[in-house]
């Protein structure tokens, strides 16, 4: 389900059946002369495209503006659109909390751009998990109060912690290639990995022609890049995607 799109109706609904709600996050950022700009947004919402069609799952209008850095290239020309973690960690804060106050307890962002290393994090995905922290911390001592944690009657805290009933798990960030893909599979940046995961997911947004109009050493191996290749992964990235979803 798309969220807006969604009636009043079916969002109580979604709410009551606790059904993940899944903001995908992303980055405008060069990839080489063969590949479009949105690619780290595409992959996360076109993976979630076909999530949509294995389970029930909530997805909101997508954010495409991170923190993408000029490491790769200048902006001038490229199409490297780069916004400030400190600008984006408060706009996370404000999405996440207007998430809970509507009444969702099963939120995600799922993220690809720099999470080779997610669990050290980089500027995107640090700024929407100090968002979302900021959020939770916020919502929980405006709804119940100052001290709540330390009531009398949060005595059970640890247990229900380890039962899984936890505030914390409310909201969760993900890569969309967690360790075990990227494991199995080429991480890279324009090369053959993302190539190929753009030419199963969109091929609109890859002319491999223009391969040979690069000249940077890390475009280099998408001459090898197959929608066969990326289809593998895709296939890999929906079964991750479901099973933490589901958890």
């Amino acid at each position: 389900m798309r969220f807006e799109l969604m009636l009043p109706y079916q969002i109580k609904e979604a709410i009551t059946k606790h059904t993940p709600v899944v903001l995908p996050i992303g980055v405008m950022e060069y990839h080489g002369e063969h590949m479009a700009v949105g690619m780290d947004t595409l992959a996360v919402t076109k993976s979630l495209d076909r999530l949509e069609r294995q389970m029930e799952v909530v997805i909101l209008p997508p954010f495409s503006y991170g923190a993408a850095s000029y490491a790769v290239a200048a902006p001038e020309s490229s199409g490297t659109l780069h916004v400030d973690a400190a600008v984006l960690a408060p706009l996370a804060e404000q999405i996440f909390t207007g998430l809970l106050r509507i009444g969702f307890r099963n939120i995600h962002g799922v993220i690809h751009h720099q999470t080779e290393n997610f669990s050290a994090g980089m500027p995107t995905d640090l700024a929407f998990k100090i968002g979302a922290r900021q959020a939770l911390f916020k919502f929980l001592e405006r709804t119940n109060g100052e001290g709540w944690w330390g009531a009398q009657d949060m005595n059970d805290y640890y247990t229900q912690h380890q039962s899984g009933n936890d505030p914390f798990n409310w909201i969760k960030l993900h890569p969309l290639m967690d360790e075990a893909i990227i494991k199995n599979y080429i991480f890279d940046h324009a090369g053959e990995g993302e190539t190929s995961l753009l030419m199963a997911l969109a091929p609109e947004g890859v002319e491999i022609a223009r391969v040979a109009e690069n000249n940077t050493w890390y475009t280099k191996s998408a001459f090898n890049s197959s929608t066969d290749r990326g289809e593998e992964v895709t296939a890999k990235i929906i079964e991750r995607l479901m099973q933490r979803l589901k958890s």
